[in-house]
């Protein structure tokens, strides 16, 4: 039975191949080294998963299998994500397994996320996305994510959680 389940510490391994998977590569690109993951900006997003403010979920195939993750991370001034808006704002950071793409997985790692971030009294959320794909903008347009600025080539976006 496919399922939504909180993450654990112990999902740390998967959460780096998600992280690796959030890379976006257009068609024909080349794609990232994996050694990418080793780069201290990338690193933050998962080293010692499971620390104070840490959540997220993990999307579950029929067979059990983890197909897609959805998390937020709060970083500080000194210690910036690509979607860094506010300290007191979290980072959301999302994949799923390329397979897995288009069948509904990241609206209900949304949902479930969203739900748990009211819970918790968390008011904003951000995120980065290269404005090339199309798929997650359009995702994150539904869930009334806006544009609020650049880094680099990504567009950061930040949502109101009601």
């Amino acid at each position: 039975m496919e399922s939504i389940r909180m993450t654990t510490a112990a999902d740390e391994n998967f959460l780096w191949d998600m992280l690796y998977e959030s890379l976006y590569v257009q068609d024909g690109d080349e794609p990232f080294s994996r050694d990418v993951l080793e780069e201290p900006f990338m690193q933050k997003y998962v080293a010692g998963w499971g620390r104070a403010g840490d959540l997220g979920y993990i999307a579950m195939n029929a067979e059990g299998v983890p197909v897609g993750s959805i998390t937020i991370r709060f970083f500080d001034e000194a210690n910036k994500g690509f979607g860094f808006v506010h300290e007191d704002i979290p980072e959301l950071g999302m994949a799923l397994r390329p397979a897995c793409r288009g069948q509904g997985w990241g609206t209900r790692l949304m949902q479930a996320l969203f739900t748990e971030m009211k819970e918790k009294g968390i008011k904003q959320v951000s995120l980065s996305v290269a404005p090339e794909n199309t798929a997650a903008v359009r995702l994150y347009k539904r869930f009334g994510f806006r544009e609020v600025g650049m880094f680099g080539t990504s567009i950061t976006m930040v949502a109101d959680v009601r």
